[in-house]
């Protein structure tokens, strides 16, 4: 009986690191022992679509324009973009292993299923997916990057792929 509790209570405690960490499936394998837990996502996926924030970036593009412009071009441009965020804290990959192509590069289409790269997090590999349609037209990181939750990844063109 005490081991049933015990079990039952690093369950639990799986869970909680899950739904912290924003994770809809996590597998684990120990031995003989494997455990695959999968959870809903109750909320919409989260994706930024910048308006007249700028970006959270190193702060050069603020620098380079001061104060609030009328529409340009590129400004417009911008607006159309979608940004793909880091759903949990880790360390960024853009392709499954070292010797594999990149998920995704520049000028890639994705659909909203298409994983675009894999963020490792407490030994535990999690693909990220588009969950929008369109074209990759920027990678905001670099492979093997740590990356912060909520940190923008991609910039997509929403559209039909």
């Amino acid at each position: 009986m005490a081991q049933k509790h015990s079990d039952i209570e690093k369950i639990k405690q799986l869970i909680d690191i899950m739904k912290a960490n924003d994770l809809t499936e996590l597998e684990i394998e120990h031995g003989d022992d494997k455990i695959a837990l999968k959870r809903s996502q109750s909320e919409p996926p989260r994706y930024f679509v910048p308006a007249l924030a700028p970006s959270a970036g190193s702060g050069a593009e603020a620098k380079e324009s001061p104060g609030i412009k009328g529409p340009s071009t590129e400004a417009q441009s911008e607006e159309e973009l979608v940004e793909i965020t880091s759903p949990l804290v880790g360390t960024f990959y853009a392709a499954a292993s070292p010797d594999s192509e990149p998920y995704v590069e520049t000028g890639s289409q994705v659909e909203s299923q298409t994983v675009v790269c894999v963020i490792e997090a407490m030994k535990v590999m999690n693909e990220i997916k588009a969950e929008a349609s369109g074209t990759i037209v920027e990678i905001l990181v670099k492979n093997g990057e740590a990356v912060e939750y909520g940190q923008p990844l991609f910039k997509l063109r929403p559209g039909d792929s």
